[in-house]
């Protein structure tokens, strides 16, 4: 099976494509991700995801050309407090159209692997979004390898972040610190 995963960064990376890998699948990874916020976190991501595609021998396709936050403000604007749902289907109907076009069998998201995320909201688009499409949603909870991609990721020196990656969650990842300064 020929698969495409969408990618957030390096070490949520890790533990899906080894899985999908010694599934035996023909795996390509993607990384379109809009919401990231600031350019140097995306950068820095980037980076992961390219340190995590040499050592585990995957192709990756780099979307830079497409990143675009005020895609991502426009897409969650007005959705709080559910501002997730629309950043992950942005993310993923642009997967599942570079897979059709691609030839993949499936496409996937390794915000299946984050404890943080919601499953049954990216499950439930992933397949939505697939229907009728030709293209598969291949949903697996590769969350069982939190521990294992955690320390693979550290071992391997790849910037590991602190947050989800947009505007919101870096605020409220960090928030407290207005808090012990006051």
């Amino acid at each position: 099976m020929k698969i495409l995963v969408h990618i957030c960064c390096g070490p949520c990376a890790i533990t899906p494509v080894r899985a999908l890998l010694e599934a035996g699948m023909g795996v390509t990874g993607l990384y379109y991700n809009p919401n990231i916020h600031p350019l140097q976190e995306y950068l820095r991501r980037r980076e992961g995801v390219a340190q995590m595609a040499e050592r585990l021998g995957i192709p990756v396709i780099f979307k830079d050309d497409e990143y675009d936050p005020k895609a991502y403000f426009r897409a969650v604007t007005y959705r709080e407090p559910n501002r997730c749902l629309p950043c992950y289907s942005l993310r993923l109907e642009r997967a599942l159209s570079i897979a059709r076009r691609g030839g993949f069998d499936a496409f996937t998201s390794t915000l299946l692997y984050s404890k943080f995320q919601k499953h049954e909201q990216i499950r439930t688009l992933g397949h939505d979004l697939a229907e009728g499409s030709g293209v598969e949603f291949h949903y697996q909870d590769f969350r069982s390898g939190w521990s294992e991609g955690i320390a693979l990721s550290k071992e391997w020196g790849m910037y590991r972040q602190q947050y989800c990656g947009c505007l919101y969650s870096e605020f409220e990842r960090y928030s407290s610190e207005l808090d012990r300064r006051a």
